[in-house]
C-alpha cells in the first residue's frame, strides 16, 4: 500500500534543497512512499532538475506564500492562507495525503495544524513529541514545547498518547511511562504533577511507573517521559547544548598535541560509532501528537539526511495508524469513566 506524504518545500533554513533532497533519500528507505511537494512550482521544478531527481516520483502542489521563520503564528494563520504550511495541512484534512512534514516556523505550524485539523476526540491539546537516545535504544518525551501550562488532565492524555506511540511505532511490547519530576517520591513536585501521578497510579494503567528524574531519560529505565511544554523544552535545549559542548571538548582534547592526534587515529573507529549513536539528525522529527491528522515538525536547520529521518517518522505514524489507536483507547477510557460514574 502506497503512503503519500506532503512535504513543505518552502519552510526551514535550508529550503528548498533539504526537503527535496531529503525526499529522494527517503525513497531509498521507503520505496512504497509517494511524495507531494508543496510550494512554489518553479522553485520545486528547478530543485528537482538541479539534483537530477526522477520527476515521475513526485507530485507538485502549488502554494504561493511562505511563512517566515520569525513570523508571528497569529499573523501567519490570519494572512497567509496560501502558504505551503497551510496548504500542506489542508491536504491532510482532505485525505489527499496521509501526513505532512515541515521544517518551518514551529509556532506557526502548530497554530495552523491545530486550526485546520483540530484535535482528536478526547484530546484537549496536542503535544510536541521528541525522541532521545538512551543506553538501550530510544526514549520518547512529551511535551517539549507546545503547552507551557498544563493541567493534570493534559499530562494524563500525554501519558496515554506516548504509551500508544511507543507500542505501535517503537515496537516496545510493554512501554514504561514516567512523569518527569524533581524526585521519585510521590510527595515531590508541584500540585499538577502530583495530581497527575495520583490519577495515573490509581487508574487502570499498569504501564505507569511513577516519577522519574531527568537523568533517567537516557538510562533506559523508562520508555516515555511526560512533562509540560515549559519543562520539556528547557530539558531538550539543555540536552542539545550539552551535546554541542561535549563535541567541542572532544575536538579540543584530540587536537592538543601530536600525541593526542595520534590517539584520535587509534580511537577513530570508536569515535565514529559514538558519533553515529548520538547524531541528533537521526532523531529529527518532532511529532504534533493528538491532532486529527499526522503532522511532523523537522528541525529548522535540518539537512537532507535529517529531513529524511523526519519523513520516516511520518511514515511510521501513518503505517501504524497511531491516530486511530489513540482515538480508540481514549474513547474506551471515556466509556469506563462513564460507567464508573454511573455505579457511584
Amino acid at each position: 500500500m502506497t503512503i503519500r506524504i506532503a512535504l513543505d518545500v518552502m519552510g526551514g533554513d535550508r529550503a528548498p534543497g533539504a526537503p527535496v533532497e531529503g525526499a529522494v533519500m527517503a525513497l531509498e528507505q521507503h520505496p512504497d512512499c509517494a511524495f507531494t511537494l508543496v510550494g512554489q512550482p518553479e522553485v520545486i521544478e528547478a530543485e528537482l532538475a538541479r539534483i537530477g531527481a526522477d520527476r515521475g516520483r513526485f507530485v507538485i502542489h502549488p502554494a504561493r506564500e511562505v511563512v517566515g521563520m520569525a513570523e508571528k503564528p497569529s499573523v501567519a494563520l490570519r494572512t497567509k492562507k496560501d502558504s505551503s504550511m497551510r496548504v500542506g495541512a489542508n491536504l491532510v484534512k482532505s485525505g489527499e495525503v496521509a501526513a505532512f512534514v515541515s521544517s518551518g516556523n514551529t509556532g506557526a505550524l502548530m497554530a495552523t495544524a491545530r486550526y485546520v485539523l483540530k484535535t482528536l476526540p478526547g484530546v484537549d491539546r496536542p503535544a510536541i513529541v521528541a525522541l532521545m537516545p538512551s543506553v538501550t535504544g530510544q526514549t520518547l518525551m512529551l511535551d517539549v514545547g507546545a503547552n507551557v501550562d498544563c493541567t493534570s488532565d493534559h499530562l494524563c492524555q500525554f501519558a496515554l498518547m506516548g504509551r500508544i506511540y511507543a507500542s505501535a511505532v517503537m515496537g516496545v511490547a510493554k512501554p514504561r511511562v514516567g512523569l518527569l519530576n524533581i524526585g521519585e517520591e510521590e510527595i515531590k513536585g508541584n500540585e499538577v504533577v502530583k495530581e497527575a501521578g495520583e490519577r495515573l497510579k490509581h487508574g487502570a494503567n499498569p504501564w505507569f511507573i511513577g516519577n522519574v528524574e531527568a537523568d533517567e531519560i537516557f538510562s533506559g529505565g523508562v520508555d516515555v517521559v511526560v512533562c509540560d511544554g515549559f519543562v520539556g523544552n528547557v530539558a531538550l535545549k539543555t540536552i542539545e547544548g550539552m551535546a554541542r559542548m561535549l563535541t567541542h571538548f572532544l575536538k579540543d582534547a584530540f587536537s592538543e598535541s601530536i600525541w593526542t592526534k595520534m590517539g584520535y587515529l587509534a580511537a577513530k573507529p570508536a569515535m565514529t560509532t559514538f558519533r553515529s549513536r548520538v547524531d541528533p539528525r537521526k532523531y529529527n522529527g518532532a511529532i504534533l501528537l493528538g491532532l486529527n491528522g499526522i503532522v511532523v515538525k523537522s528541525h529548522g536547520s535540518a539537512d537532507p539526511y535529517a529531513f529524511s529521518r523526519a519523513i520516516g517518522v511520518a511514515v511510521g505514524l501513518a503505517a501504524n495508524r497511531v491516530n486511530e489507536k489513540i482515538r480508540r483507547e481514549i474513547a474506551l477510557l471515556a466509556e469506563l469513566d462513564h460507567q464508573g460514574a454511573k455505579e457511584e
